[in-house]
């Protein structure tokens, strides 16, 4: 999903919190308008009770019956038209003040479900909307940390939690959200899976993310599944399910420590280029497709760098082979990858140059 999407997403959210403010205001403010409406009426009852010679008492019992109707019967007789006018006067504003604070009061009550009910209208607009975005499956502690970086990066995407707990964070956070199993088929349809460039599961154990490859697989053969494993073993399996990359975060860790011991300097400049940091360098790997202005050319042939400024650093051939440094001999065939580095505007203009 492009930037401004991404920006007209979180303006659309901060649009609902401001509605979602304004209506528990507005019951507050209504409450408080009925009491004081109540009151008023009441002081109106009794002075007007008293200008006819009653007692303060009476003239407070008076009309605390009338309001409430209780029907008690009348303090004194009202047989004077003036004590009459009075009296319907009160009967009239006092129901007019109850009914509006009652209501006040049932708005108040009923907010909450309203609230919600409208933030998942909202919610479930914006989902139709996304394209091309990705979905999060689970957000414990590896979900966190990709959504966290996917939103500094602009993209598009949701997360699906079946936690009640998580999901109060994912939305206070403002990421949008589903509140389900996404095992589920049903799920992953209203996460638009279908739309969808890429799957990350991330869920708790091994046989979830077995379960949900087999399922996202099915349902969207098109769609990049990468799948989080724990165990070894799972790996393999994973693969079987159909996931096109499968990540073990205690193998990557062990790794890039080993990394750190031996070679710092090369883990820096990884680092440098992953994160995108003040150079705002990126790398990013570009499919060859059939009969495309890449397919059957060469390296050098394709003058990638004098066109586009971009360096092509790699090429992943489609049988596996990975040329680093690549040779610039032997043409391109669909179903290679050439990992290109460059700024942003570079790797655009790589796009528009050869149509990928």
């Amino acid at each position: 999903m492009p930037p401004s999407k991404s920006r007209s997403s979180h303006n659309a959210e901060s649009a609902t919190v401001r509605e979602l403010e304004l209506w528990h205001r507005s019951s507050i403010l209504r409450i408080a308008s009925g009491f004081a409406a109540l009151a008023s009426v009441i002081v109106f009852g009794v002075l007007g009770y008293l200008s006819f010679g009653w007692s303060f008492i009476d003239a407070l019992w008076m009309v605390v019956i009338t309001i409430s109707g209780v029907g008690f019967g009348e303090v004194q007789p009202t047989k004077s038209t003036g004590l009459r006018i009075h009296t319907m006067l009160v009967i009239a504003l006092g129901l007019v003040a109850v009914a509006y604070t009652l209501g006040g009061f049932v708005q108040f009550l009923t907010e909450g479900q309203i609230r919600n009910y409208l933030g998942r209208q909202r919610m479930r607009r914006m989902i139709d909307s996304m394209k091309g975005h990705t979905i999060i499956a689970g957000f414990g502690r590896v979900g966190m940390l990709v959504s966290d970086e996917l939103i500094a990066t602009s993209s598009g995407f949701l997360v699906i939690e079946r936690s009640i707990e998580r999901v109060i964070e994912i939305e206070r956070r403002g990421y949008a959200n589903i509140h389900a199993d996404a095992t589920e088929e049903d799920t992953l349809l209203l996460a638009g899976i279908e739309r969808a460039k890429t799957l990350v599961s991330v869920l708790p154990t091994d046989a979830e993310n077995v379960f949900l490859t087999l399922t996202a697989r099915r349902i969207a053969p098109g769609v990049e599944i990468i799948a989080r494993a724990e165990q070894p073993g799972t790996l393999k399996t994973l693969k079987q399910a159909g996931a096109d990359h499968v990540v073990m975060p205690a193998a990557i860790g062990a790794h890039r420590i080993v990394s750190l011991l031996t070679n710092p300097s090369a883990v820096e400049f990884a680092e440098l280029v992953t994160r995108q940091s003040s150079l705002a360098i990126e790398m990013e790997e570009i499919p060859v497709k059939a009969r495309g202005p890449l397919d059957g050319l060469t390296l050098r042939d394709a003058d990638i760098g004098r066109r586009t400024g971009a360096m092509v650093i790699a090429v992943k051939r489609a049988d596996g082979r990975v040329e680093f440094p690549p040779s610039g001999d032997e043409p391109f065939a669909a179903g290679d990858s050439a990992v290109i580095l460059g700024r942003r505007s570079n790797l655009d203009l790589f796009r528009e140059n050869f149509r990928v």
